[in-house]
């Protein structure tokens, strides 16, 4: 049995991940502020004698007696709405944060899995987007908190296993959507599903052309584990390679809900990224891992959930 921290874990996907893994028989300690993550998502968790669950932030140091063997970064807000809310902590959260857990995984010589994000990439001029690709990134612009941020969080992960041996892993993960997430969390999967089930127009930013990869939660967590528990540092593009315009997800979205919803179109937000694919090559070659879920079969899993969430079951 290992001893796992999961910073974040309170959140979408690390409530998700505290359930496999413990499904897997780990012991597992859940990191969260509550900021965007709900007690909620791990109630079930609550009565299990391998999990305990701790409020902390991470931009303050934690420090635990008991041996820890690995540690999943995933504490920072991952949706616009929610990052640019309070951008300073942001920053904070993938700087003064990560420099927190690089600690912790140096002092208890635990390996530690950085979750980064396809937004590296910025508004993409490579497409697909491969792990080689530099990015274009606008470092003062309303996003760079959460894209910069994620950036700065690489290169200390990288300097902390150069200049000081930290076992490190870097995953970049794309569009994740599934149950759990809040239904308030103002991301393009989320935001079209309840628009469509209270009856509301179903807002598209831009006129809709732009695309975006969308991966199944559990796909996604796997791609995690496994990441983890191989000899790749990484960074390694972790997401679903379906591409899909923003229209074509809305009508999808319409149809299976049998929504009587309208489209409106708003202004895109300033440095919206036009297009996002990710190239899983890497991780088909060294990881054996490629999503299994695709788009319609995944939304037929979340719809059920946010329909329950907006009735409040």
């Amino acid at each position: 049995m290992k001893t796992i921290l999961v910073t974040g874990g309170a959140g979408f996907i690390g409530s998700h991940l505290c359930k496999f893994l413990l499904e897997k028989g780990e012991y597992v300690i859940c990191l969260d502020n509550f900021f965007t993550g709900s007690k909620e998502n791990v109630r079930d968790l609550l009565g299990n004698k391998n999990f305990e669950l701790i409020n902390h932030d991470i931009i303050d140091p934690f420090f635990k007696d008991k041996k820890i063997d690995q540690i999943y970064n995933l504490a920072c807000p991952a949706s616009p709405l929610h990052y640019q809310y309070n951008a300073i902590r942001t920053i904070k959260a993938n700087t003064l944060g990560m420099i927190n857990m690089l600690g912790l995984a140096r002092k208890h010589n635990a390996r530690i899995l950085q979750a980064s994000t396809s937004e590296i990439y910025g508004d993409p001029l490579e497409h697909p987007q491969k792990e080689s690709y530099r990015g274009n990134v606008n470092m003062i612009g309303l996003r760079s908190c959460y894209d910069e941020g994620k950036r700065v969080a690489e290169t200390l992960m990288f300097d902390y296993h150069r200049q000081n041996k930290v076992d490190i892993r870097v995953a970049r993960i794309f569009n994740t959507y599934g149950p759990s997430m809040a239904k308030d969390d103002g991301r393009v999967v989320s935001n079209f599903i309840v628009q469509a089930l209270e009856g509301k127009d179903i807002t598209i930013y831009g006129d809709g052309k732009q695309t975006r990869s969308f991966c199944y939660v559990s796909d996604l967590v796997l791609g995690l584990y496994k990441l983890m528990n191989s000899d790749m540092m990484g960074p390694i593009n972790l997401g679903n390679p379906g591409e899909f315009t923003i229209l074509e997800l809305a009508d999808k979205v319409i149809k299976m809900t049998g929504s009587k919803s309208k489209i409106v179109f708003k202004e895109l937000p300033e440095d919206d990224p036009k297009q996002r694919r990710p190239n899983i090559d890497l991780a088909k070659e060294k990881l054996g891992w490629e999503p299994k879920i695709k788009l319609d079969e995944g939304l037929k899993k979340a719809i059920p959930y946010f329909r329950g969430a907006i009735c409040g079951k």
